[in-house]
């Protein structure tokens, strides 16, 4: 196990690639927006709830001077058609697996963000013989804890709030954010809000919020996460995986990375000091370089029947 502090800056941001590709692809029944860029290896980036492809533009450009990079919309949010009813981790871990396959790609590297780590660690699961590597930054799936803030979106009435709170103009909610940061700071990191702000400003749309309480619904309840992967993390043994978090993140505990270390084979540690729940847009020049060394220093997993076979059966013999 490797666990590294990131304190200062290290290095320049990287130019925007010419190769990056804005493009709304079929899959099934519906589209997915995404954005592609470079050649090489595929990796492909899942943003949390509510959010966007958007939450990896200060890191895309980066990645994509090595790698073949698949950002795209999650069914229901940013530009994506809505999911035909199914809002649930396993099925938007399919269509992921679908998007892959149209783009021609067997296999690729899954990095996850909160959301997104969970839809990660499904994909992983549901599809071993298509990952290669799993990064997973500020990861839900991971523990019970959550902040009252998303538990509240499980409550009834609360699309009829979040609207509300998806029409107040940016720069009000970004200025009641900080003070929010600043007078409990247990809710809110002060990095945190202005990536929150822009997140309500997705949800001014009536198909995305309900997305996104549906969504929220499938995996959070009033006492916190509902849905937990550390169940099946010992079934993914031999697959490198990177675990990034914030040590000011107050959306999801940092204890949870820290704690789920022990159930993996090789775990790479990342801890960045003073970032919140958004380490790839608050503390993008500490994460890339990471995430870069992560992609270079490990071998792609391959996926055996045997070996499967094998961890699922010692699994069922314990006590």
């Amino acid at each position: 196990m490797t666990t590294i502090i990131s304190r200062a800056p290290a290095g320049p941001q990287h130019s925007v690639s010419e190769t990056r590709r804005e493009r709304k692809v079929r899959v099934g029944g519906g589209t997915i927006a995404c954005t592609t860029a470079g050649t090489g290896e595929p990796l492909l980036l899942i943003h949390g709830l509510g959010g966007s492809r958007r939450t990896w533009d200060r890191v895309l450009d980066g990645l994509a001077a090595t790698h073949t990079v698949i950002a795209p919309d999650l069914p229901g949010h940013g530009e994506s058609d809505a999911p035909a009813g199914d809002y649930s981790l396993g099925a938007l871990a399919a269509s992921l697996r679908d998007l892959l396959v149209v783009l021609g790609h067997s296999y690729a590297t899954v990095v996850g963000h909160s959301l997104g780590g969970g839809v990660a660690l499904q994909f992983a699961y549901q599809f071993p013989e298509r990952i290669e590597r799993l990064a997973l930054i500020s990861s839900g799936g991971l523990g019970p804890q959550l902040t009252p803030v998303l538990r509240a979106a499980t409550l009834p009435g609360a699309q009829t709030v979040v609207a509300g709170l998806a029409l107040v103009p940016r720069s009000v909610t970004l200025r009641t954010l900080n003070a929010v940061s600043s007078i409990a700071p247990a809710l809110l990191a002060r990095p945190d809000a202005g990536p929150v702000a822009d997140s309500l400003r997705l949800l001014t749309h009536a198909g995305q919020r309900r997305t996104f309480i549906r969504t929220a619904r499938t995996v959070i309840n009033w006492r916190g996460q509902s849905v937990s992967a550390t169940g099946h993390l010992e079934q993914l043994a031999g697959l490198p995986v990177l675990l990034v978090w914030g040590t000011d993140d107050k959306t999801i505990p940092p204890h949870h990375h820290r704690g789920v270390a022990g159930l993996l084979t090789d775990p790479r540690l990342l801890e960045i000091d003073g970032a919140g729940h958004y380490p790839q847009e608050t503390a993008a020049d500490r994460l890339l370089p990471a995430l870069r060394q992560f992609l270079e220093s490990t071998a792609p997993f391959r996926y055996t029947e045997s070996r499967w076979r094998r961890q699922l059966t010692t699994r069922a013999g314990r006590p």
